[in-house]
C-alpha cells in the first residue's frame, strides 16, 4: 500500500487536498502543460468512454456523463496528481455483470440501477478512506488480481465479437456459452460491412500505436470510420451506429435508494470498490515512483469514492483510474490535477455542442477500441512468475482465472473463491512453519543440523521456530519441542530461538507456559533467546514472564548458552560442547 500521511497531517486535508498543489499553477509552464495534457487525454477519453459504456450495457452517452464531473472530483479530492479517472474496461464489465441478472428485461431499471451502483461504490470507498481502512484492499492478493484481470480481459474481448461480426444472439446462462453462439452465428450470418469496419478500426488502432505512437490512434480511428460510415451509408446497409446522443450536460438527480435492490447489489458494489481502487492505486503508485510524489492511499480512496458518488448523482456509472489515459496524461507533461479538470471541461463541451458529430460512429469501431484496450491486460508471465515465487500463489492465480471464466457473468464469485483460497493457503503454510534444530557451524554461526549434518549437545538443544506462534500452529510447535525431548533422553535445557516469532497470541502464550511447566516437571528448563518486542509485550501483559522467570529470557543465544552451561556445572565441559563458538 502506498505511504500514508503522518499523524501530524491536519484533518482538514481530507476535504481540500488540492490546496497542496493549487499554488503551483502560478507558474505559466505548469498551467500550460496541464491544459495540453487535459486536452490530449480528452481526445482519448471521449470515444473510449462511449465504448466502455457500451461494454457496461448502457447507452454510449452514459460513458460521457461518467467522464464529465468524476475526473475533476477525483483529481481535486484524491492524492495522485496525474491519475486519470473515468470509465474503465474491467469496472464496466463488472457493472454489466452486476446489473444483467436483476434488470436484463427492464431498460429503465437497468439505467436506474447503474447510477445507484455507482453511488453505492462511492459510499463504500469514502467510508474506507475516512476510517483509514484502505488496508482492506490488501486482501485482494496480487495472484488473485492477476488471475481475475487475465480472465476479465478475455471476457471483455470476446464480449465484443458480436458487434464486430454484426450478429445478434440470445445471451446464455454463462458467458462462454454465449461466445459459442456468437461464433456459430458468425459462420452463417456475418454482416460483411460491419466486419470490414471493425477490421479497419483494429488495423488503424494497431498500426498507429506501433508506427506513429504520438498520434492519438483512438481519435483517428473514430474520425475515419465515422466519416466512412456517413459517406457510404453504413447505417442504411444494416450497420449499427451510435445514433442520436442527447445534447446538454447531465442534470443532478440522486439515485432511487431501493433497499431490496441495494441488498442485491451490495456484493457487486464492494467488489467493484475494491477492484476499482486497487487498479487506481496501482497506477498512481507507478506514476508516483516516476514523479517522486508522496501518495496517501486513504485520501485516494476518498477521491475515488467522491467521484463515484458524483457519477451516480449525474447519470453516470462506476468509474476508476485508467492505466492507458493516466499514461497519456503523465507523458503529455501533466503536473497537477488541473489536467483532469481540463479533461472534464472538454467532455462537457462535447456534450453541449459536438454530439451530432458522433451520430454515424459505427458500434464496431467502439468494439474495436475495447478489444485493443484490453488486449494488453492479458499477461501470462506474471502467473508463471507467481508460480516460481510460491507454487501456492500460482495455484491461486490459475484457479481465479479459470473460475472467473467459467462463472462469468458472475464475476464476483471467481474473486471471492480466489480470495478465500489465497487466505486458506496462507493459513496452511503458517500452520506448519519451518522448525530447525540448530548447532554451531565452522564459521561460528548457528545452522540447521539436518541441512549441514552437524553434531549437537546431548544436554542442550537449540530450536528455531520460523513463524508467528498463534492458534493455528501452537499445537505444532508443542509437538516439535516434545519430539526433540523424546530424541534426547539426557536433555536438560531447550533454548527457543525466537527471532522468527513476530506475533504471539493467547493460544501461543498458553501453550508456551504449559509446555515450560511440563518440561520443568521433567527436569528440563525452557529458555528463550532473541525475542522481539511484541513477543515480550504479550508475556508482560499476561504476567507469564514472571511465572516462567525473567532470567529465562535472553537477548542473545550466547547468553542463553552461558546460562545453561552454568546450570550444568562442572559435570559438563563447555569447552568441548558442539554448541561452543570457536571464535570466542
Amino acid at each position: 500500500m502506498a505511504a500514508g500521511k503522518s499523524d501530524a497531517t491536519p484533518f482538514w486535508t481530507l476535504f481540500v487536498p488540492f490546496l497542496s498543489w493549487i499554488g503551483e499553477l502560478k507558474k505559466k509552464d505548469t498551467l500550460r502543460a496541464d491544459i495540453i495534457s487535459g486536452v490530449t487525454v480528452a481526445l482519448v477519453l471521449v470515444p473510449q468512454s462511449m465504448a466502455y459504456a457500451q461494454l457496461a450495457g448502457l447507452p454510449v452517452y452514459y460513458g460521457l456523463y461518467a467522464s464529465f464531473l468524476p475526473p475533476m472530483v477525483a483529481a481535486l479530492f484524491g492524492s495522485s496528481r496525474q491519475l486519470a479517472t473515468g470509465p474503465v474496461a474491467v469496472v464496466s464489465l463488472m457493472t454489466a455483470a452486476a446489473l444483467e441478472p436483476i434488470a436484463a428485461g427492464s431498460p429503465e431499471g437497468y439505467l436506474a440501477y447503474a447510477v445507484l451502483l455507482a453511488f453505492m461504490v462511492g459510499m463504500f470507498q469514502v467510508f474506507l478512506g475516512v476510517f483509514r481502512l484502505g488496508v482492506l484492499v490488501d486482501f485482494l492478493s496480487h495472484p488473485v488480481v492477476i488471475g481475475f484481470t487475465n480472465a476479465g480481459a478475455l471476457i471483455i474481448a470476446t464480449s465484443q465479437l458480436s458487434k464486430i461480426f454484426g450478429v445478434s444472439v440470445e445471451k446464455a446462462e454463462h458467458h462462454y456459452e454465449t461466445v459459442m453462439r456468437v461464433i456459430e452465428a458468425a459462420f452463417q450470418h456475418t454482416h460483411m460491412p460491419t466486419l470490414w469496419m471493425g477490421l479497419l478500426s483494429i488495423g488503424l488502432l494497431f498500426g498507429l500505436k506501433k508506427y506513429l505512437p504520438k498520434i492519438p490512434n483512438v481519435l483517428v480511428a473514430v474520425v475515419i470510420t465515422t466519416l466512412l460510415s456517413w459517406y457510404t451509408g453504413f447505417q442504411e446497409a444494416g450497420g449499427r451506429v451510435v445514433g442520436e446522443i442527447p445534447e446538454g450536460l447531465p442534470a443532478l438527480a440522486l439515485p432511487v435508494f431501493d433497499w431490496d435492490i441495494m441488498m442485491q447489489l451490495i456484493t457487486a458494489a464492494i467488489t467493484i470498490s475494491l477492484i476499482g481502487f486497487m487498479e487506481a492505486i496501482s497506477i498512481a503508485k507507478a506514476m508516483a515512483a516516476r514523479t517522486r510524489q508522496r501518495l496517501d492511499a486513504n485520501q485516494e480512496l476518498i477521491g475515488q469514492g467522491l467521484s463515484n458518488m458524483v457519477s451516480g448523482s449525474f447519470s453516470g456509472y462506476p468509474v476508476s483510474g485508467s492505466f492507458s489515459r493516466s499514461a497519456v496524461n503523465i507523458d503529455s507533461g501533466a503536473v497537477t490535477g488541473v489536467s483532469s479538470v481540463v479533461t472534464g471541461v472538454i467532455v462537457g463541451v462535447t456534450l453541449l455542442w459536438l454530439t451530432p458529430l458522433l451520430y454515424h460512429l459505427p458500434q464496431a469501431t467502439l468494439a474495436a477500441v475495447i478489444v485493443m484496450a484490453v488486449i494488453n491486460l492479458i499477461k501470462i508471465k506474471p502467473i508463471i512468475h507467481a508460480w516460481k515465487a510460491q507454487p501456492h500463489d500460482g495455484i491461486v492465480s490459475v484457479v481465479t482465472f479459470v473460475l472467473t471464466l467459467v462463472m462469468a457473468p458472475h464475476l464476483d464469485k471467481g474473486i471471492i473463491v480466489g480470495v478465500a483460497l489465497s487466505i486458506g493457503l496462507f493459513l496452511y503454510r503458517t500452520m506448519r512453519p519451518r522448525v530447525a534444530v540448530l548447532s554451531r557451524y565452522a564459521d561460528g554461526t548457528m545452522r540447521d543440523i539436518a541441512v549441514h549434518h552437524l553434531p549437537t549437545s546431548p544436554k542442550i538443544s537449540i530450536l528455531r521456530f520460523d513463524g508467528s506462534l498463534y492458534f493455528a500452529n501452537a499445537g505444532f510447535f508443542e509437538n516439535k519441542v516434545l519430539e526433540v525431548v523424546a530424541a534426547n533422553p539426557e536433555l536438560k535445557y531447550i533454548i527457543i530461538d525466537a527471532q522468527g516469532i513476530n506475533q504471539l497470541d493467547a493460544t501461543g502464550e498458553e501453550v508456551l507456559y504449559h509446555l515450560a511447566s511440563r518440561l520443568r516437571t521433567n527436569g528440563i528448563e525452557l529458555l528463550v533467546a532473541r525475542m522481539k518486542k511484541q513477543f515480550m509485550d504479550t508475556l508482560r501483559r499476561t504476567n507469564i514472564i514472571q511465572k516462567l522467570g525473567e532470567d529465562h529470557f535472553f537477548s542473545r543465544t550466547q547468553f542463553a548458552l552461558d546460562y545453561a552451561w552454568d546450570g550444568l556445572g562442572e559435570d559438563y565441559d563447555r569447552n568441548t560442547c558442539p554448541l561452543r563458538n570457536p571464535n570466542l
